[in-house]
């Protein structure tokens, strides 16, 4: 007959106490060892915007150094439409590991607004990595125009009474929320024209059939410096290197006007912490590099870095404050 020997009960508790001692131990060291061997494969960045943009390149720049820094390959993947929307949701929808970042913009936080049935929330689908900086808007108007200055722009403007229209990419853009904030400001009114992108809209300005545009320095300088267009203010506390005769709109009679565009890095909501750490700290050091500021610096780009928690609360405080300038005006890109 066999004998079945029953341990005494301490010797359970023991031999199981062992055992979860056991397994929590390689839990901790397991733990460590995934932030440390981040990155071990290639990472993607997701810019939601046509290449050769703006957004495009501040993306590839970044990712240029990243790639140096983290000693693995950094790709840009363009995925536009939707108003940017097409790219973010990938994001979101992407697995929580750290090899797949979106580099975002003013859309992340004027979208939830402008589109009630966008099926995500950016503030808590994605997690913040760190904020590179912004761009001011150029106000620019066909070298024909009679317009010289903003004050010109505004009279004529108040003497067609209403009859002046402007252009934008979108929808709800940010050229199209910067001319709102402009009328706004000055009490001048003028009439949207919106387009399927910025080249057409150019198109239509420089041939006189808009009257003017807010529009980021990428887009201006050349346009500008080759004499296809004139510039009138840049909606910043300072001139630009790109357009360093062009005044600031305090200068140009209309103070406290800011208006820019803005890229920071995102991650999808479940990214470890470990790892948002890691990314936002090799971010941050590739922005601290004089190439890089130098290279951003030729597009108009002021460098404002902000790691994952300043980043977070200006993404918040910018969702709230565009949001309730889009409801007030009752902009939609909806349809």
């Amino acid at each position: 007959m066999t004998k079945h020997v029953v341990p005494p009960v301490g010797g359970i508790r023991r031999t199981v106490l062992k055992a979860t001692g056991a397994a929590l131990c390689l839990m901790l060291a397991a733990a460590p060892v995934q932030a440390d061997d981040y990155p071990s494969k290639p990472i993607r960045i997701v810019v939601p915007f046509a290449a050769g943009g703006a957004v495009d390149t501040v993306g590839r720049i970044i990712g240029d150094k990243l790639s140096k820094q983290l000693k693995q390959t950094v790709l840009v993947d363009n995925k536009p439409g939707n108003h940017a929307n097409i790219g973010a949701h990938e994001v979101v929808r992407a697995p929580a590991d750290g090899y797949t970042l979106l580099l975002g913009a003013n859309g992340l936080a004027t979208n939830p607004a402008l589109d009630k049935k966008l099926p995500f929330n950016p503030l808590t689908d994605l997690v913040t990595v760190a904020r590179v900086g912004y761009a001011p808007l150029v106000l620019v108007v066909p070298t024909n125009s009679p317009a010289r200055t903003v004050a010109d722009l505004v009279r004529i403007a108040k003497e067609k009474n209403g009859a002046m229209n402007y252009g934008s990419s979108a929808v709800g853009g940010s050229g199209h929320l910067a001319s709102e904030l402009l009328k706004r400001a000055t009490g001048m009114e003028a009439q949207h024209v919106a387009y399927k992108g910025g080249a057409p809209a150019l198109t239509d300005l420089v041939g006189g059939r808009l009257d003017f545009m807010m529009i980021n320095p990428l887009e201006a300088a050349p346009h500008v410096n080759t004499g296809n267009l004139r510039a009138l203010a840049v909606a910043t506390s300072k001139r630009i290197g790109p357009l360093p005769n062009v005044p600031t709109f305090a200068e140009a009679g209309v103070p406290n006007f800011d208006a820019t565009v803005w890229w920071g890095f995102m991650a999808p909501a479940k990214t470890p912490p470990a790892v948002i750490n890691k990314l936002s700290v090799e971010i941050l050091t590739a922005l601290k590099d004089k190439d890089v500021q130098q290279r951003l610096a030729t597009i108009g780009a002021i460098v404002e870095p902000q790691p994952a928690p300043a980043f977070g609360k200006f993404l918040a405080d910018e969702t709230k404050r565009w949001g309730d300038i889009i409801r007030s005006a009752g902009i939609s890109n909806e349809g």
